[in-house]
């Protein structure tokens, strides 16, 4: 084993909202990637629309910055657990880490997920204390309680002695001395260069890369992104593929390409150590092996933890079908989904008896909703079910996946929180009182609980409530819980809805449409003030009749509607609805969409679960 000390390979890991990408920006700019009057958007890692328009990380994504002659590939990891399937993948990839935390905040509950698995690959890290600009940073608290996350977390005694940078990410600069205001990143990147170590390579021996990442060019066609381990590699050399069955097939490199700022940069070779991609394999999928042709010997193959949710997406059925899309049929979207799982790790699709519907599994709501909103901007029409968890068998015991659930809620509202997390079968772990006054809860709280609970979570606590849910492992089932208190207002008939209508309709619970949207009879118009559905008549119009009234020219005033996001959509269906999903718009709908036909196949429950009791 040699040591490459020209190069540097760190990914940065980072609670939502703390910076990190913000930071990058600052380390690209200072490593004079850019040109000096060359106009550069903010956040420029979050290239993703919807990355963007979220405000978080979805894909990981590599950059690079050149420091005293010395490269460092950067691996930019999402933030959220949901999205853990580029986290385990992209850390195979580095040798040490950066650790991005705020200085008010400290370690978050979603950074946790991404330092577990590090630590566990023996990564060290770097903390760096973020936003020490804020007047109430309390930069000792934070430094302590990220050691604490380290103890926790099992760090080695090495890892343990982590060294500590203060930032200002914004302004572009970092000091190792908080009291000392820093001009530039030198002191981070000094830091880095002298605490994380630099890849051992074997340069000799034949060679190794792991591919971690797919991309696509319409002319290059699929790119693979990996880091080489061993030997060297060149464009037009000969390899062996070893796919995850080890099978072996071969082929050719056309092009070679390392990274450099946000650019690919095409290069004559690369040696062992470095993050390269390459095209001309175009069967080359995430976790194979790209091997010498002579000696085609695999690297281990990534593993990724289990799904614990998954879906079904149909085709839509619905009367509005083929208005508002470009790709609406069985077999566009079955290759869309088949092809998510090229680049998308941690997903499942599996076919189903019947060829317009498939179960899609994830590893939670937010990594099937991003998918969901990703198609549906790709121009796809489709119909999705409430979100269920997946169960094991282990020893003739139902397991079910249950979450570790971390809030902070201001003191007036502790009582409703915490029955609401009791009625979902949440157990309470830990309680403290921060300095200023809010309540932080540890739950254990199964995932169908949580299906659902955050919309409410946050009606509840007036939108001052801060919850985040990380995976905690399979335990026995909980038992029943009831996640829907209240039943949907559907429309009877098709038509468009009316000011008159609407107004009757209302006083039986919450609308989510308003006059002039057109609807079909099955599809939820609102939500029900109390259990149960409703069939209600949003068409009706008013008669017009002889008689005059002083109040005839005075408007009806409705309340106005619910606009719901995709998310709040996908969480507040039942199990007999689903969404209908096109590029302009979503709706809410019956399963069975004829009133009549809703009836009779209650009827027909009741009678056989009648039957099953005596």
């Amino acid at each position: 084993m040699q040591l490459r000390n020209d190069l540097r390979n760190i990914a940065i890991i980072a609670h939502v909202d703390h910076g990190k990408t913000t930071l990058v920006d600052a380390m690209l700019k200072q490593s004079h990637i850019f040109r000096d009057n060359q106009t550069v958007v903010e956040r420029v890692l979050d290239s993703n629309e919807l990355e963007r328009e979220r405000g978080i990380t979805i894909l990981a994504k590599n950059t690079a910055v050149t420091y005293r002659g010395i490269k460092i590939n950067i691996v930019d990891t999402p933030g959220h657990a949901d999205f853990g399937g580029e986290v385990e993948r992209v850390l195979n990839m580095v040798d040490g880490v950066l650790l991005l935390v705020d200085a008010v905040d400290g370690p978050m509950p979603q950074t946790r997920f991404v330092l577990r698995k590090a630590l566990e690959l023996g990564h060290k890290a770097v903390v760096v204390i973020n936003k020490i600009d804020r007047p109430n940073a309390r930069l000792n608290h934070v430094a302590n309680a990220t050691f604490d996350l380290f103890i926790d977390l099992g760090a080695t005694d090495e890892q343990a002695e982590f060294p500590i940078v203060y930032t200002d990410a914004l302004l572009g600069r970092a000091t190792l001395t908080p009291s000392l205001g820093g001009t530039d990143l030198q002191p981070l990147f000094e830091t880095i260069l002298n605490y994380l170590p630099a890849p051992q390579v074997e340069p000799d021996k034949p060679a190794q890369l792991l591919v971690t990442t797919l991309g696509y060019d319409d002319y290059k066609g699929r790119i693979a992104i990996g880091r080489l381990f061993a030997g060297t590699l060149h464009p037009g050399q000969p390899v062996a593929r070893i796919a995850h069955d080890g099978n072996v097939t071969t082929g050719k490199i056309a092009q070679l390409f390392v990274h450099q700022g946000l650019e690919r940069v095409e290069v004559p070779e690369a040696a062992a150590g470095e993050i390269v991609a390459i095209t001309g394999l175009p069967e080359i999928y995430i976790g194979e092996t790209v091997a010498d042709i002579e000696h085609p010997n695999p690297l281990p193959p990534i593993r990724v933890e289990a799904p614990t949710v998954r879906m079904a997406f149909g085709v839509s059925t619905s009367p509005f079908a083929g208005r508002e899309a470009t790709w609406g049929t069985s077999r566009k979207l079955r290759e869309r989904l088949f092809k998510e799982l090229e680049s998308n790790v941690s997903l499942r699709v599996e076919e189903t008896e019947s060829p317009d519907t498939f179960i899609v599994s994830g590893r939670g709501e937010l990594h099937l909703v991003i998918l969901i909103e990703t198609m549906r901007r790709e121009g796809y029409e489709f119909q999705v079910s409430k979100p269920e968890v997946i169960y094991r068998e282990e020893n003739g015991e139902t397991l079910e996946p249950v979450e570790e659930v971390y809030i902070e809620v201001a003191g007036d509202f502790l009582g409703v929180v915490m029955e609401m997390l009791g009625g979902r079968r949440g157990q309470l772990k830990e309680m403290h009182t921060a300095d200023d006054g809010s309540v932080h809860l540890q739950y254990f709280v199964p995932t169908r609980g949580l299906l659902g609970f955050r919309s409410k979570f946050l009606t509840a606590t007036r939108g001052t409530g801060v919850m985040h849910a990380l995976f905690h492992g399979y335990l026995p089932l909980a038992g029943g819980i009831e996640t829907r208190e209240h039943g949907s207002l559907v429309a009877w008939e098709s038509g468009v809805a009316t000011n008159y209508a609407l107004h009757n309709a209302e006083g039986r619970g919450i609308l989510f449409i308003g006059p002039g949207t057109e609807v079909y009879e099955g599809m939820v118009i609102g939500e029900q003030a109390r259990e149960g559905d409703i069939a209600v008549n949003v068409c009706k119009k008013k008669h017009m009749t002889n008689v005059r009234s002083s109040n005839e020219d005075i408007a009806v005033r409705l309340t106005p509607p619910r606009i719901m996001s995709l998310d709040e959509t996908i969480e507040y269906v039942s199990e007999d609805e689903l969404v209908e999903v096109t590029p302009k718009s979503y709706r809410i709908r019956k399963k069975i969409l004829g009133t009549e036909d809703r009836h009779k196949a209650a009827a027909a429950r009741d009678r056989v679960t009648r039957t099953e009791t005596a």
